[in-house]
């Protein structure tokens, strides 16, 4: 997540939102962002029903309760350009989503 904070200004020359998602609660959330140093991009919370967005995107682990790390890129009309779920312990670069916003 900080990666994609200090991209921030980046992501927006390409007129991109950046939105974290987690299956944790709200509180969860606001407690992890805080460990962080804080978050200036939205951190949204999936927690109930728990992982219904992460299910919808195939990035849902139901029998460990969690998800993926998983990153998308929705055009503005609403159609999914780039999936990308791996390991929950890989942070791929921010160059491959850069590129996937160029083409867009």
């Amino acid at each position: 997540m900080p990666a994609y904070e200090a991209d921030l200004d980046r992501f927006r020359q390409y007129d991109a939102q950046v939105l974290g998602i987690s299956v944790d609660s709200v509180p969860s959330n606001a407690a992890w962002a805080k460990s962080l140093g804080g978050l200036t991009y939205d951190l949204l919370s999936d927690f109930e029903p728990k992982g219904e967005v992460a299910r919808l995107y195939g990035a849902y682990r139901a029998g460990d309760g969690i998800s993926e790390r998983a990153l998308f890129v929705v055009d503005k009309e609403g159609k999914l350009a780039y999936k990308d779920i791996h390991d929950i312990g890989d942070q791929p670069d921010n160059e491959e989503l850069f590129d996937v916003l160029r083409k867009l």
